[in-house]
């Protein structure tokens, strides 16, 4: 077997590893290497005595998830000269022939400002951030105090993201993006410019001189609170090793929704949910006479009124979408009901509506959804309880309405859904279009929980397989 060698690949992974800012932002589109290159980066001093890096995500869970930090670490370090795996701690650990320890990397998350506390008096020569647009500015610069070293090598920051137009990193980076079209601009990347923070505002200069003559600092303490801060684009072309090993992986990225294909697949940090991304009439596929007799699977999704009155006292609105999946592998819209009612009624309309469904479609599955806290239970259980005899279940949303909707829009902009003609489509498709600035978005959320019920409860032959 042939020695194993550890590099980056050219081009922005070799930038990354090789860029001598304080700070290096890396990324800005999914499949680009990020993730190999800052662990590689930690890398680089694992024998330097007292040499230490941690890498942070939010959520513990994400160090953890498959495919993710803990995973990717150990294809990468396993195999090294002394490196030692403590799962129990989180961390990897190498030691010098004399069997003595020289350098750690350690795996944390913080998840809330809350947290923060525990790193007091912390000092860590490398901090590294993955997915840096999932922490807020204040965790940011915290951990920026706590970027020090008593080992010899110069204390860094390095950092991965995807854009996020509404993240603060956005803000942070915009002189190397493109402010018209939210794309990174070529001739800066990996250009190196310079900042110092003073009572949470940041003051930007293309040389440390000019801030070091502007806030009148002359002592090296002061000095050395100006940082070099860069940013290094880098998209899912620039990782050759990715596209070889999993080709397929593009064409997931192209079968993303818009927002998110601009995202992910093309680095966009200024792109944002507004109406007609997620939902044109002109991606139906056909609004068909009748129901079609080659439906697998149906779901029939409520939306409830979070209040019994709107703003203007009127009762709010709850929505009602039957969704089915057909053999072809196409969706159905086939029935929007969208009614302003209050609560008594709400309940009533339900049931009447279940019964009707399984008139006419034999079995339809029933989803509401739950909302937190020890309310929400009682109410999803009240309303199981009531409608007994039928398929229900209740179900706790998370994320925001677009993250919510992003899977359905996919499947709507590459025209695999249909609608059956009713009297509620002009209301539905306006909707869908006006979606996320429009007022009401109750339709919009039904169907999207309604898809992710069919999705997730999809039913498979496996008479092939056995």
């Amino acid at each position: 077997m042939g020695k194993r060698v550890l590099k980056p690949q050219a081009g922005p992974q070799e930038m990354f590893m090789g860029s001598p800012a304080d700070i290096v932002i890396y990324g800005g589109a999914a499949g680009g290497g990020k993730t190999f290159g800052l662990l590689l980066s930690a890398l680089r001093y694992y024998n330097v005595p007292g040499f230490c890096c941690t890498i942070f995500r939010k959520h513990n869970k994400q160090i953890f998830a498959q495919g993710g930090l803990w995973d990717e670490s150990q294809n990468v370090y396993t195999g090294i000269k002394g490196a030692e795996m403590k799962f129990s701690r989180n961390l990897w650990q190498f030691r010098a022939k004399n069997g003595r320890i020289t350098s750690k990397i350690t795996f944390a998350h913080i998840e809330r400002e809350q947290n923060l506390e525990q790193w007091q008096g912390s000092q860590i020569c490398e901090i590294g951030f993955d997915e840096l647009t999932h922490f807020s500015e204040k965790i940011f610069f915290y951990m920026l105090s706590r970027n020090r070293s008593s080992c010899g090598v110069k204390p860094f920051v390095r950092a991965t993201c995807n854009p996020d137009a509404d993240s603060w990193v956005a803000k942070f980076i915009e002189w190397w993006i493109d402010q018209e079209t939210g794309y990174p601009i070529p001739e800066r990347s990996g250009v190196i410019r310079w900042f110092i923070r003073r009572e949470e505002v940041i003051y930007w200069a293309d040389k440390r001189e000019e801030l070091w003559e502007r806030f009148d600092l002359e002592t090296s303490e002061d000095r050395g609170k100006v940082k070099s801060v860069t940013f290094i684009m880098s998209t899912l072309k620039d990782n050759k090793e990715l596209l070889k090993i999993d080709p397929g992986y593009l064409a997931n990225l192209e079968a993303l929704p818009l927002i998110e294909r601009e995202r992910l697949l093309h680095g966009n940090w200024k792109i944002k949910a507004a109406a007609g991304l997620f939902f044109k009439r002109t991606q139906l596929g056909e609004i068909l006479e009748k129901v079609p007799q080659d439906v697998i699977q149906w779901v029939r999704c409520w939306d409830l009124a979070a209040t019994e009155k709107s703003e203007n006292g009127d009762p709010a609105y709850t929505a009602g979408v039957l969704i089915g999946k057909r053999k072809n592998g196409r969706y159905v819209i086939a029935d929007v009901i969208n009614r302003q009612m209050a609560a008594v009624d709400v309940r009533k309309t339900i049931k009447l509506t279940a019964q009707a469904d399984r008139g006419s479609y034999q079995r339809v599955r029933i989803r509401l959804p739950k909302d937190p806290g020890q309310a929400g239970k009682e109410q999803a259980e009240s309303y199981i309880k009531f409608l007994s005899g039928f398929d229900v279940t209740a179900v706790a949303e998370t994320g925001s309405k677009e993250s919510r909707a992003e899977p359905m829009a996919a499947q709507w902009q590459a025209g695999n859904f249909d609608i059956v003609y009713g009297p509620w489509n002009e209301e539905y498709l306006l909707q869908l279009e006006n979606f996320p600035e429009g007022k009401f978005k109750d339709m919009v959320d039904a169907s999207a929980n309604g898809f992710a019920e069919l999705e997730t409860k999809a039913m498979f032959d496996i008479s092939n397989l056995v």
